[in-house]
């Protein structure tokens, strides 16, 4: 295995345990620890912690160490509202372009099909409030459907701003007893929206989309649920 693959096997794993709850904000970590839960040397550790901290996942120390980045509800407004006017650009230029639905589904045909899949699995696990296959599902829906925009810069600002919004709202949401009313469940509509080529439609989700996470930032801004461990 080389320090590469392994600098970035480390990475992936270390999201999943911020993603998962498991690795908490002000919960501060060394190099060395983490080496040691690993067992594997410290150079491709530190620079797996590196890279989560150029994520804006991690925060650092120079003699402290390493802890998981405490967002405010302010921070995931501030989220909400970019990632909802990068992608209307996005899919305003997919359907509102000059190709077809047909030709939509014949150009992207491999990536629609994967993506309908990933859209089954996420809304299904949003119903049943199961946050452990959401979140996976959620943000490869979200990345493959950026394969039809065609740019990787947008795609991969995207996937950056939704794992910061899913390492915030985990906490609340591993304690709230309604998590199902507030886990969005629209992928399927979109996708379906997507294959028809129909704008309104497409407008009409992602508009529920962006409410969805605003109406619950506001829920948060009032105390309702409070945050697991701060004031």
């Amino acid at each position: 295995m080389t320090r590469s693959t392994l600098r970035q096997q480390i990475a992936d794993a270390l999201r999943d345990e911020v993603l998962a709850g498991r690795l908490r904000p002000h919960v501060e970590f060394t190099v060395k620890q983490i080496a040691e839960q690993y067992g594997v040397s410290a150079t491709p550790v530190r620079e797996a912690l590196f890279d989560l901290s150029a994520q804006g996942l991690l925060e650092s120390d120079q003699h402290r160490g390493f802890r998981v980045r405490a967002f405010t509800v302010a921070d995931y407004r501030s989220m909400v509202e970019a990632r909802a006017l990068v992608i209307d650009g996005v899919f305003r230029g997919i359907v509102g372009g000059p190709a077809s639905a047909s030709e939509l589904l014949a150009t992207h045909h491999a990536a629609m099909a994967s993506v309908r899949r990933r859209a089954e699995e996420a809304a299904r696990a949003a119903r049943c409030g199961d946050l452990d296959i959401l979140i996976g599902y959620d943000l490869r829906f979200w990345r493959e459907l950026g394969v039809i925009a065609g740019n990787t810069y947008i795609t991969d600002f995207l996937h950056r701003l939704r794992v910061q919004a899913w390492v915030f709202a985990v906490p609340y949401l591993r304690g709230d007893a309604d998590v199902q009313e507030w886990l969005w469940n629209g992928h399927q509509k979109l996708v379906e929206a997507i294959t028809a080529a129909d704008r309104t439609a497409v407008r009409a989700v992602l508009d529920d989309y962006y409410r969805h996470g605003l109406n619950w930032a506001d829920r948060l801004a009032a105390g309702n649920p409070p945050h697991p461990g701060h004031d």
